[in-house]
């Protein structure tokens, strides 16, 4: 007897900005790649480009204006709220630029990625393309990471490289990553849809039930 068909897993997408991550995991979705259900897309922006991208696909879309709460922890709350009204499976960070509470992470452990335009744990934070090229690093890369308290700081479980070019600016190397955050993101998604990649106790992740000793990564020769 044939297996039941996998039910697409259900997402809730945080957004702040143009949304070009957002728009790579709604393609995927769309030619079938990705088993994933979009429930939503939040910005804390209400001129958020994304937003517009999410309209256009269909998709509910929620805006949380950041600046209309007192502080960090009554804007985490509303989210939170927000959020799980929705019962998503995995909450995805693309482009949303806010550090989160630690409650509101721990909330949502081992259901809440992010992707980081860098090899991390080198060069978490802003600014990271142009810190790359002043440390004369030949490669550089993008991290997809489950979400802990520590800003950028949470385990890997798939990264993307690409070559630091010598007449590399900041601006031309954000671009050649952002094409292979497109690439990376919607495969570290369809992993975790799937099944294969959970975070256990300890901040330890598996793959495949085993734990991860190397985060795995997608050579791209870009």
């Amino acid at each position: 007897m044939a297996g039941a068909a996998q039910q697409p897993l259900p997402v809730v997408v945080l957004i702040s900005g143009h949304g070009s991550n957002l728009e790579a995991i709604i393609e995927a979705t769309r030619c079938g790649e990705l088993p994933v259900d979009i429930r939503a897309v939040i910005s804390n922006r209400p001129d958020a480009p994304g937003l517009t991208i999410s309209r256009r696909a269909g998709i509910e879309t929620v805006v949380i204006d950041h600046t209309c709460h007192a502080d960090r922890a009554g804007f985490d709350a509303t989210l939170q709220t927000s959020i799980d009204a929705f019962e998503p499976g995995l909450v995805i960070l693309a482009g949303f630029m806010r550090i989160l509470t630690p409650g509101f992470v721990n909330h949502y452990r081992g259901q809440l990625i992010n992707i980081h335009p860098s090899l991390l744990p080198e060069f978490p934070g802003l600014n990271t393309h142009q810190r790359v090229i002043d440390a004369g690093r030949e490669v550089t890369g993008a991290t997809v990471h489950f979400v802990t308290a520590e800003t950028d700081g949470g385990p890997a479980f798939l990264q993307a490289r690409v070559a630091v070019r010598r007449d590399d600016s900041a601006e031309t190397l954000a671009a050649r990553v952002l094409r292979q955050e497109h690439r990376l993101y919607p495969q570290a998604i369809h992993q975790l849809a799937a099944g294969r990649v959970a975070l256990a106790t300890g901040d330890q992740v598996t793959l495949d039930g085993v734990p991860l000793e190397t985060v795995p990564v997608l050579d791209t020769g870009a």
